[in-house]
């Protein structure tokens, strides 16, 4: 039976039909992102045009078939509409998937914990790893005086802005709003309860962190720090010099040291308080929470001198007087004899 001329153009209408509708399922929902790979991340940078993505993911393997993919974000915009950030591309995510995602400009959060910095450098590194932000850049910042005078502090004592926790950034975060988001942290932190408390120890929340960097470089015990923090505001009260190792050992920059012997008493630093009476300029490190409430909430009691046990415990022995005080170096000295700490 011969077909006609109308039934040969339907079919032939029919089969282009299904060769569009094939083609078009193909470019819109057949996967070609990491067909390959893993899920892995995708890091656009500010200032980046189509033509540079497509040809970076193309080259890095994660789009498999860039002209289906610039078909797709061509029909949807997105060519125009590129936002930094940092996503997650998943295996086999299909044009549309990636494209929508991709639109909507949501860049994941990283989450970044402070602990154990003890200067700017510190703590524009550990942010800036995680970060698109440039730590030279934000290190510039943390010690320009004007900038950081904005913000409340100066060079020496910016570092206390910084209280130990753990933030959430955004990856293509910029260093101002770094600083902004740091600041407001900080207004958070200091309660009215806590500023109360400051105020009646005769501190400035920023004396309050100082104090509590020192409380924590003397004791890894929690427990004991109040009673660090009591002995320290018992030698600020009665003008006696602090006589903090820990200090010391932050005016030679020298973080190697372990034990601390005369001659480093002898470097003429405002950090040196065997030789200066009162506080240091600043924040010995960046204390922990723990550190200054523990400052805010210190023992009240009558100790002056506190000496290590030596015995491994990490904690101390205290004294009234410099009699008892040369019995605990006693009791320090012969648990080091017998192998201690």
């Amino acid at each position: 039976m011969k077909l006609s001329r109308s039934h040969h153009f339907i079919l032939a209408f029919a089969l282009l039909l299904v060769m569009v509708v094939f083609t078009g399922y193909q470019y819109f929902f057949t996967p070609n992102i990491l067909v390959e790979r893993e899920d892995t991340h995708l890091y656009i940078t500010e200032n980046t045009d189509f033509p540079k993505l497509l040809r970076f993911v193309t080259e890095q393997g994660i789009v498999t078939d860039p002209i289906s993919f610039g078909f797709i974000a061509k029909l949807l915009k997105y060519q125009d509409n590129i936002k930094p950030g940092k996503y997650l591309l998943r295996k086999n995510m299909t044009n549309i998937d990636a494209v929508r995602y991709l639109r909507k400009g949501i860049s994941e959060i990283e989450k970044i914990q402070f602990n154990q910095a003890r200067l700017p450098e510190n703590v524009a590194g550990r942010i800036c790893n995680q970060l698109q932000a440039d730590s030279a850049t934000l290190l510039s910042m943390l010690k320009n005086p004007e900038l950081v005078k904005s913000y409340g502090f100066d060079t020496t004592t910016i570092i206390a802005m910084f209280i130990p926790n753990t933030y959430e950034f955004y990856w293509n975060t910029k260093e101002e709003a770094i600083l902004k988001k740091m600041k407001k942290e900080y207004d958070r932190f200091w309660t009215a309860d806590r500023k109360a408390k400051a105020e009646k120890l005769g501190l400035t929340p920023i004396q309050v962190s100082t104090l509590a960097s020192i409380v924590q470089a003397e004791t890894y015990q929690s427990d004991e720090k109040p009673m660090v923090a009591g002995l320290y505001l018992n030698r600020l009260r009665q003008g006696i010099i602090m006589q903090a190792d820990p200090t010391l050992i932050f005016a030679h920059r020298d973080f190697t040291i372990k034990r601390v012997y005369n001659k480093h008493k002898e470097i003429d630093s405002p950090y040196n308080t065997y030789m200066y009476v009162g506080l240091p300029p600043g924040p010995i490190n960046m204390p922990a929470i723990s550190s200054i409430d523990a400052v805010l909430n210190a023992v009240d009691h009558e100790y002056i001198f506190m000496c290590a046990k030596g015995d491994c415990s990490g904690y101390h022995n205290f004294a009234v007087t410099n009699a008892e005080h040369n019995k605990n170096r006693v009791i320090y000295e012969k648990n080091l004899e017998k192998g201690g700490c």
